[in-house]
Order: C-alpha cells, then sequence, then structure tokens
C-alpha cells in the first residue's frame, strides 16, 4: 500500500479491509478473504467484533470449508460460525 494508508484512521483502514474479502469471496479464493479479515482484525478488533458488515463477512468466511483456522476460531469465539 501506499505511504498514505497509514495515515488513514485505523477505522477507515479496517472498513476498506472488510470490504475487500467480499470480492476474494466473489473469485472464490476463502484463503485470501481469510488473511485479509484477520489484517482487519489486528487493526482494529472492534470492526469485526462489533459492525454488523464485519461479523456479516467473518460468517461467510467461516463457512467456506476452505476458511483459515484461524478464521473459524474467531467466528466461533463470536458467535458468528
Amino acid at each position: 500500500m501506499r505511504d498514505g494508508w497509514r495515515w488513514l484512521p485505523a477505522e477507515h483502514r479496517a472498513a476498506y479491509l472488510i470490504d475487500v474479502p467480499r470480492a476474494h469471496l466473489q473469485a472464490d479464493d476463502p484463503v485470501n478473504a481469510g488473511r485479509v479479515l484477520m489484517e482487519a482484525h489486528r487493526t482494529t478488533p472492534a470492526e469485526i467484533h462489533h459492525r454488523p458488515a464485519g461479523r456479516d463477512i467473518l460468517a461467510q468466511v467461516a463457512r467456506d470449508p476452505d476458511a483459515p483456522a484461524t478464521i473459524t476460531q474467531l467466528a466461533d469465539m463470536l458467535g458468528t460460525g
């Protein structure tokens, strides 16, 4: 990412990182969807824990049989899996 990325508020970065997994799922790439979603979780956990869009995409990624184990564990922990 470009240098300006780090100047964005964490919530804006996380919102972007929540939208990107949707594109990966549409491309049938649950592994990268999970990778980006975990990056969003590291950036601002509240966006995944409390934001409906974050919880929704987490549930979608976790339902895929090829989803990373870290995603299914997070979904189970949050009750979205």
